[in-house]
């Protein structure tokens, strides 16, 4: 695959915007997707919706933490100094951040106010995260014989993590299985 060739200033403009995104992470880099997808394939066009998705695929299948897709991504734009400029766009002021506001919240953690905050951030990542799954969803749901099928699998999906304690992983297995004989 041929990368983009960023200019400098592209280069900056992907860390930076990488940068601001890791401040508005909460719940993880994946509640961030959404606006990732914005910058690099609608406003950009760097890589296509295909492109951003298996990025997030790729790297959510493979061992290792949640946030290697961040780098997937950056490697989809520019090669190897795009995954440097996104991987430290994203990890070096969230975790200054969390360094400092995890000691302090230590210190002050029965204090009415940080319980409230930390009480009030579960609706928020919980948003977050839908508003992820729609858009990794969106692509590949339509009203043809496959898109029903995609459907058919989230929802399945949806009410088997719902309502059991079954592994993650059988609905990973499940869906390869619905792909693999072309019903989504």
């Amino acid at each position: 695959m041929l990368h983009t060739a960023l200019s400098g200033a592209d280069l900056l403009g992907l860390f930076g915007h990488f940068l601001v995104l890791s401040l508005l992470a909460i719940g993880g880099a994946i509640t961030t997707a959404p606006d990732m997808h914005r910058y690099v394939v609608a406003e950009h066009h760097w890589i296509s919706d295909a492109q951003f998705s298996a990025s997030i695929a790729i790297a959510q299948a493979a061992p290792g933490p949640n946030v290697l897709f961040v780098a997937v991504i950056g490697w989809n734009v520019a090669g190897p100094i795009g995954a440097l400029a996104t991987m430290a766009g994203t990890m070096l002021p969230s975790t200054a951040l969390t360094l400092v506001a995890t000691r302090w919240g230590a210190r002050r953690r029965e204090a009415r106010g940080v319980r409230a905050f930390k009480t009030g951030l579960t609706p928020l990542t919980i948003g977050l995260l839908v508003s992820t799954g729609w858009l990794l969803a969106r692509p590949y749901v339509d009203f043809t014989a496959q898109g029903l099928g995609a459907i058919a699998l989230i929802v399945v999906s949806i009410v088997v993590m719902l309502r059991t304690r079954l592994s993650p992983i059988w609905l990973v297995g499940l869906g390869a299985a619905v792909g693999a004989l072309g019903w989504a």
